[in-house]
């Protein structure tokens, strides 16, 4: 284990690529670097996203409070790549789509 492993690490399951399946991504040292990534196109398909932090010992699926903030910004204007419209879709409820 690192020495400074005490912070929440992110880590994308990406759909993409060639296999048939999913691929486990590099991970991400915290939530604003998470985000931007995901904004600059760096992943092709985000379809989860997973947080832990293994010096507090947890760990959760924070792909919809991901999606969330992505949809916050979108709706305030910011553009979003294509790769990330099954995120912001997982956001919307039925009666708004």
């Amino acid at each position: 284990m690192p020495y400074d492993a005490d912070h929440d690490t992110y880590i994308v399951l990406d759909a993409s690529g060639i296999w048939v399946g999913r691929c486990w991504c590099d991970d991400e040292d915290d939530y604003k670097t998470l985000i931007r990534d995901l904004l600059d196109g760096r992943y092709s398909d985000p379809a989860r996203i997973v947080c832990f932090n293994t010096t507090e010992g947890w760990s959760r699926v924070v792909t919809m409070d991901i999606a969330g903030e992505l949809q916050r910004r979108w709706a305030e204007g910011e553009a979003m790549p294509a790769s990330l419209q099954h995120l912001l879709e997982m956001t919307i409820s039925p009666q708004k789509r």
